[in-house]
């Protein structure tokens, strides 16, 4: 990128989201539980109707369900109040200010037109110890939560698995970063056709 003419300037964002605490999870929360009840209410196959529905069925047939791991974020989210409650506008204004703030204030202070990082690492394994084995979260959470628009487009692979990088702005910031991310493309020649390998051999 530097090499085609762009200005890059090291910025830290997601340090401002430090004070954030349980607000953007509490939101997670709330609106998993709405969005859920509310397509279950009008899926006609569905068998159970609502959140509250689906984790007893889930503990009746437990063995089969979830024979490993279990359906704590279910049972967290079902023991919330619905989108009126105050706990869940105060997150939701808590997350949004901070991470908008966040975002805007690396903008102007650094005279930017985007920020970009890894959208996240590469694929990992899921084991019954540790669970997800996480490698690091994307670039893209904190626009996410401020509602912004970003773009994410092939970058490269990781021993064989495909990672990305993430193009963020401010509000209503789409025809740069669709911009942007095309010349990112037109440079790079990242993106590579699928192998649908049946093993998977580091260095491969």
């Amino acid at each position: 990128m530097k090499q085609a003419g762009a200005t890059i300037v090291e910025v830290d964002v997601r340090s401002q989201m430090k004070d954030l605490g349980p607000a953007g999870y509490n939101v997670l929360k709330y609106e998993f539980k709405h969005g859920l009840n509310q397509y279950l209410a009008t899926a006609p196959a569905a068998k159970v109707k609502d959140l509250k529905a689906l984790i007893a069925f889930n503990r009746e047939h437990e063995r089969e369900a979830m024979p490993f791991f279990k359906q704590e974020i279910l049972e967290a989210s079902e023991a919330l109040g619905d989108l009126d409650s105050p706990e869940y506008k105060e997150s939701v204004k808590k997350t949004l200010t901070l991470s908008r703030t966040a975002i805007d204030n690396a903008l102007r202070e650094n005279k930017l037109d985007a920020i970009c990082g890894p959208a996240n690492g590469p694929a990992w394994c899921t084991d019954l110890v540790n669970g997800d084995a996480f490698n690091g979260y994307g670039a893209y959470s904190t626009a996410a939560r401020a509602g912004y628009p970003h773009i994410t487009v092939p970058m490269g692979a990781v021993e064989g698995l495909p990672v990305g990088i993430n193009f963020f702005s401010t509000a209503f910031a789409e025809p740069v970063l669709i911009t942007i991310a095309f010349a990112y493309e037109q440079l790079s020649h990242k993106r590579t056709i699928p192998a649908f390998l049946t093993t998977f051999a580091p260095g491969s």
